[in-house]
């Protein structure tokens, strides 16, 4: 069975937020870009608006499921 220390647990987290927020970043700007393009007119800039959306009420559910599980704490080392 594999085990990880809690470092490696912390560094994977960190790792997965960064990750989300560069992904949510770029849905944004991404929208913006569509809602250029198609001049309001097109359902892309929607789409990608609800992307950002889902990927932000999941990275928040993450962060609350890490806080409830300890992995995530509010004390410094």
């Amino acid at each position: 069975m594999l085990s990880y220390t809690e470092p490696q647990v912390e560094l994977a987290m960190r790792i997965l937020a960064i990750l989300f927020l560069v992904f949510i970043v770029g849905s944004l700007f991404s929208a913006l870009y569509f809602l250029i393009r198609d001049k309001g007119q097109g359902e892309r800039a929607v789409k990608a608006l609800t992307v950002r959306i889902t990927l932000s009420v999941i990275l928040f559910a993450l962060l609350m499921l890490g806080i409830y599980t300890g992995v995530i704490t509010d004390k410094l080392q």
